[in-house]
């Protein structure tokens, strides 16, 4: 994991497979912790999120392997794991609630992370997947909390309490980021 290389092994990283799966003519984003950060939230050091469309999984797999990548197929259905020495890149194909299709891919907005351009997880869709993802087994709402705080200006409020009214966690977290001033 990146924990043992750090941050900068992770960035490394992050812009291999960005330039692989570019260079591969799969199309991809930024996803997570990374997403966030690149937004201007806080530093994460836990692993790099790619998200693909499950037709592409496939490709993208060969591609980075092609290019030194060591590749993993977890139990998981939803994603597969790509890694660069002790930095952990996760392909996330099939996440619950969320279809990576082009229209989720298309929100996304071409950034500068670390002297590449990539296209990064829209804002509202970064929050919102994360939201989504809360479940009993799974109720921290510290990370959410954190990526609402750290980009609230970036967050179109009223669309993501919309797409997230079905889940009872989401409702609760608007409660908490109102609280707090963050929303």
């Amino acid at each position: 994991m990146a924990e043992h290389g750090g941050f900068e092994d992770l960035l490394d990283a992050m812009k291999r497979a960005a330039a692989v799966l570019r260079d591969a003519g799969v199309p991809f984003m930024l996803a997570g912790g990374l997403a966030c950060w690149a937004r201007g939230g806080p530093p994460t050091e836990h692993d790099v999120d790619l998200m693909l469309k499950p037709d592409d999984a496939d490709v993208a797999c060969k591609a980075l392997e092609a290019a030194g990548f060591v590749i993993e197929q977890p139990p998981e259905a939803w994603l597969r794991k790509a890694w660069w020495g002790e930095v952990m890149v996760d392909l996330i194909h099939r996440p619950a609630h969320v279809d990576v299709d082009d229209a989720l891919l298309g929100r996304a907005d071409d950034l500068e992370v670390q002297a590449v351009s990539m296209p990064v997880m829209a804002a509202d869709d970064l929050l919102m997947s994360k939201l989504l993802a809360l479940t009993e087994h799974h109720a921290d709402y510290e990370s959410v909390l954190e990526v609402g705080r750290a980009l609230r200006e970036q967050i179109h409020w009223d669309d993501v309490r919309a797409r997230t009214s079905s889940s009872p966690f989401a409702t609760a977290y608007f409660v908490l980021a109102e609280e707090l001033g963050i929303a």
